[in-house]
């Protein structure tokens, strides 16, 4: 028997035989480890328990409670999903079960279509099968065995999937007591481990392989937890989710609305416009206070323009092409045009058009820019998956000496207006060089070189700021920073980027005349913030639960009235209200005031001032809160000064702080 070395997570090396298994590592370092195991990694790996090891290497065990088993956890309940499905309903073909983010699913193929009645039946099963214990044990077989035991069963789907599998790979086969399944694997040492906090979710149709050519299956969603405390929060953040859904929010508020015949695109009401002219306000304030100019860059450009940039060959399939009876329109001189996916080629030519100095950088060009991409019709959601969206985009151009500044005061921008929103907790993420991209080693060497030193005076600058290393996800054309918001249910969201460019400007030849009065080309740094504008305030619907704080709701007050005989006073408190610059509204209908709160409250409008006859008398008002039984009675100079006071918008209130 030949020996290898083994290097353990404490830096120690042991030798041990090729053959010993993952499971006879574990026994050897102790009893109780052995007990936990399910599962270990070969030099980041994960393997079978049963795999021997083969060869020297890092080595670690992995235990139930590791987060890395949990993906094990929600595999095996896959398996076990479909075990008991086929025990359930003989006949039914199994097809795929993968995991996907927070649980799995599976695809059967059977003539009548499950539905969430069979739910109950069937995890009742499943809990029966993890009661069972059974081990997971491998085999490989042949192509021609597996061929033939699968079609036997009459499980077509199957055998075309070993077709698939590429020749240098094992057919690899698991079985669970009697019933067996094809699958790369790996998998826990028995069903038992999976534990009982899964829960089934929703039923959909799927197409296999996803081509609607092909037969609609049924898909199965579930999830798995490591435990009923992890499994209780998940479902609780869902409920939660779903009342902040923003689509139902955007309903209640009366914000906005799709339809068929614009499918992937926005109607704003005028409510929801309100709060989207807010955003777009706030936003040009904080660009002014960067130094930052506004720009706006054409809607439809040539095809050539996109040439050039490279976006023709890399998004050509998701940019709108200018069409006629469903093919590309030439123009009379033989041009094709494009909606504009992104802004950036735009602000090259603003650049280029003039001469620049070395004293004129940076020049930071800012734009609301409407942009058009092709999303498929399944991947369209609300205001977070849309085909036609405002980004609130940025150019900078500088020098190499001045990048590294730019990019942090980029960071300091980012960074204080997700505080105005109440994002505290963020991730910074460091994409670098992906596999397929343009420019040269060197040049990319160099711009990693400098965003990896400005991601160290981030990490010193602000100890809560969590960062991390994201290899081979940078843009096509230079690394980026992605900045990650988590929201107030837990949730996280990739709004802000940072990307370095210094491939776009030497496509376009954009330069500028350096001191030695020679042309050089500037490095362009691409920056947003909110990214989508349309899916920001998605977000912050969802993250408000509809209640945004007075600053920045479209309706910030609603004076309702107790009796006919308050009206013209409620009128006179509106305009009052009106002219102080507070958004205000009046409700004068015969209906009871309880009624009027109500409605009022479903529509989130923070503020309510009830205003009956002895108000109107007094010269007062009683203000109420959204969320909050309580009344406050004010005087109406009272009431004015302090929602005036406390609709001030952060970034103002900063200011006067500081003057």
């Amino acid at each position: 028997m030949s020996e290898i070395s083994l290097t353990f997570p404490d830096g120690s090396v042991r030798q041990y035989e090729a053959a010993t298994t993952g499971a006879q590592l574990a026994e050897s370092i102790s009893k109780s480890l052995a007990k936990k195991a399910v599962a270990y990694t070969f030099d980041g790996t994960l393997r079978d328990l049963a795999d021997p090891l083969g060869a020297s290497g890092k080595v670690e065990i992995v235990t139930r409670d590791d987060p890395r088993a949990l993906e094990l956890i929600r595999h095996d309940a896959a398996h076990v999903l479909a075990e008991a499905v086929q025990e359930l309903w003989p006949g039914t073909q199994v097809t795929i079960g993968p995991v996907i983010e927070n649980g799995f699913y599976y695809d059967f193929a059977r003539n009548e279509p499950f539905s969430l009645e069979d739910f109950p039946a069937i995890e009742k099963k499943m809990r029966e099968i993890v009661a069972r214990n059974r081990p997971f044990t491998k085999e490989v077989w042949s192509r021609d065995k597996a061929k033939t035991v699968f079609r036997d069963k009459g499980e077509a789907y199957k055998v075309e999937l070993i077709d698939a599998i590429p020749a240098d790979q094992d057919v690899k086969i698991y079985h669970q007591g009697d019933w067996f399944d094809l699958c790369r694997g790996p998998h826990m040492a028995s069903t038992g481990q999976i534990g009982s906090a899964f829960k089934l979710m929703k039923v959909a149709g799927a197409y296999w392989r996803g081509d609607s050519n092909n037969p609609m299956l049924t898909r199965i969603y579930g999830t798995a937890w490591a435990d009923q405390a992890q499994l209780d929060s998940y479902l609780t953040m869902l409920e939660e989710a779903e009342k902040r859904d923003h689509r139902k929010l955007g309903r209640e508020m009366d914000l906005f609305h799709f339809q068929e015949e614009g499918p992937g695109v926005v109607f704003w009401h005028p409510k929801g416009w309100k709060i989207f002219q807010n955003l777009v306000s706030y936003m040009r304030r904080r660009l002014a206070d960067y130094d930052y100019e506004e720009v706006n860059a054409p809607q439809v450009l040539d095809k050539s323009l996109w040439e050039t940039s490279g976006h023709w060959g890399w998004y050509k399939e998701s940019m709108f092409k200018v069409t006629v009876a469903g093919e590309e329109a030439e123009t009379e001189d033989d041009r094709i045009f494009a909606l504009k996916p992104m802004n950036c080629p735009g602000h090259v030519q603003i650049f280029k058009h003039g001469l620049k100095s070395y004293r004129d950088l940076p020049v930071r060009f800012a734009e609301f820019g409407a942009v058009h991409r092709y999303e498929a019709s399944g991947a369209l959601h609300g205001l977070m998956r849309v085909r036609g969206f405002t980004q609130d985009d940025a150019h900078i151009f500088c020098t190499e000496e001045q990048l590294a500044a730019e990019c942090l005061k980029i960071n300091q921008l980012i960074l204080s207006t997700y505080a105005d929103f109440g994002f505290e907790e963020i991730r910074v993420r460091f994409s670098t060089r992906p596999e397929k991209r343009v420019g040269s080693d060197a040049l990319w060497d160099h711009a990693e070189e400098i965003m990896g030193g400005v991601l160290k005076q981030i990490q010193a600058s602000d100890n809560r700021i969590k960062t991390e290393i994201n290899p081979g996800d940078g843009a096509f054309y230079g690394p980026k920073f992605d900045y990650v918001l988590k929201d107030a249910i837990g949730r996280e969201w990739q709004c802000g980027t940072t990307q370095v460019d210094f491939n776009l400007p030497e496509r376009f030849g954009a330069f500028y005349i350096d001191r030695d009065s020679e042309k050089k080309q500037p490095v362009m740094v691409h920056r947003a913030i909110c990214g989508s504008m349309e899916r920001f305030l998605g977000i912050l619907i969802e993250n408000y639960a509809g209640h945004f704080p007075l600053w920045f709701a479209p309706v910030q007050v609603v004076v309702a009235t107790i009796t006919s005989d308050a009206d013209d006073y409620a009128v006179r408190v509106a305009e009052r209200l009106k002219a102080a610059g507070l958004a205000a509204e009046t409700d004068l209908r015969n209906e009871k005031i309880n009624y009027k709160v109500r409605e009022h409250s479903l529509a989130k409008v923070p503020v309510i001032l009830v205003c009956g006859r002895r108000e109107a008398e007094e010269g007062t008002v009683n203000l109420r809160r959204l969320g909050s039984r309580d009344q406050q009675s004010l005087t109406l100079d009272e009431a004015v000064a302090a929602l005036v006071e406390e609709a001030v918008p952060p970034d103002l209130r900063r200011k006067r702080l500081s003057a």
